[in-house]
């Protein structure tokens, strides 16, 4: 079920996380036609997200009260799904090349900042631990495998230059030492490189790098937040 969702059905789900069960009449707080009614909680109870009982009362489900919780229902009148910030993981490796350090760095290529080269990122999977997600995340778009160090936790939030929020998210920073296997230079979104250390800061690079260089070199485990404007998105 996707997040576009029908007032009525919507109306429904609000009643239902507010009560344990609930009779037909109940629902239709609003007074709908009995027929229109019936048609929407019919196609709830046909996606999984509500049941009748035995008793003749109806319920959510359990896929049904994770969907429904995601709702905010102090919003007014019109209930709507409440916007979270994304959260993700986001991985630095390095290794040793001939004494030197090298940083593996991803060029973007899809938008937003088609182009850009920063971190591995990527979006944590319900039912993932952080770990899990650290370590797949590396493996899918290098195809290199390392243990993952946690190093942080850091959120970011991206304006553009008139003030608009563009995007909000909670990164779990890992380092990953001396990744092993063979590296993956391109895939479906991306390039990959190992780039030298006097390198790293150089080029059409994300706003944030210096900043993660910062939080994985700590020395303890720490929380931070930074706003940032861009130019280009």
């Amino acid at each position: 079920m996707t997040k576009d969702i029908h007032e009525i059905q919507a109306s429904i789900l609000k009643e239902l996380l507010l009560k344990k069960k609930a009779r037909f009449s109940e629902l239709n707080t609003a007074n709908i036609s009995t027929d229109q009614f019936t048609f929407h909680l019919r196609q709830l109870m046909e996606q999984g997200i509500a049941e009748k009982t035995g008793e003749g009362l109806y319920q959510l489900t359990v896929r049904g009260k994770e969907y429904a919780n995601r709702f905010d229902i102090d919003s007014g009148p019109v209930v709507k799904f409440e916007h979270q910030a994304k959260i993700g993981v986001l991985v630095i490796a390095t290794r040793e090349n001939g004494g030197k350090k090298e940083y593996l760095m991803q060029e973007r290529r899809k938008e937003p900042f088609f182009g850009f080269r920063g971190f591995i990122t990527g979006k944590v999977k319900i039912g993932e631990s952080i770990a899990e997600t650290a370590r797949r995340e590396l493996e899918e778009e290098t195809g290199l495998s390392a243990e993952c160090e946690p190093k942080a936790v850091y959120h970011e939030r991206i304006f553009s230059k008139d003030g608009g929020l563009l995007e909000d998210k909670n990164f779990f920073i890992f380092a990953a030492l001396n990744p092993a296997g063979d590296l993956v230079t391109e895939f479906s979104g991306g390039k990959n490189a190992w780039v030298g250390e006097r390198d790293v800061l150089k080029g059409n690079i994300f706003y944030d790098i210096a900043d993660l260089l910062d939080l994985v070199a700590a020395s303890r485990y720490t929380f931070s937040e930074r706003s940032y404007t861009v130019n280009e998105y």
